[in-house]
């Protein structure tokens, strides 16, 4: 092969190259920027904004494997009550309503 035909063969593969470092490097940058407080307030203004409740009304505490931090908001068992967990670049892994614990207690 000559000059311009390797040209069509390497080009793609460092232009995907250079895309997944850059992908990279963007979840770096965000995964050391994002605070605790800018997870809680984002998710409390979301839970405020769905059922009229307020911010001041979430909590969070750390997550499981996967999930770095699960943002609990309102009264627990209220029809209102809504759980977001989320991983360590803040994007939400899943959410909603809550059940009420006491009424998984005699389920197996």
């Amino acid at each position: 092969m000559q000059g311009p035909m390797r040209w069509l063969i390497w080009a793609p593969l460092c232009i995907m190259a250079l895309g997944a470092g850059a992908y990279g490097l963007r979840m770096g940058y965000l995964a050391i920027t994002i605070t605790e407080t800018d997870v809680i307030n984002h998710y409390a203004a979301l839970y405020a904004a769905e059922t009229g409740g307020e911010m001041t009304d979430c909590v969070a505490f750390p997550g499981d494997v996967g999930i770095w931090i699960v943002v609990a908001c309102g009264p627990l068992c209220a029809p209102t009550r809504r759980e977001y967990h989320v991983n360590r670049v803040g994007w939400l892994v899943h959410g909603g309503d809550a059940g009420c614990p006491e009424a998984r207690l005699g389920q197996v």
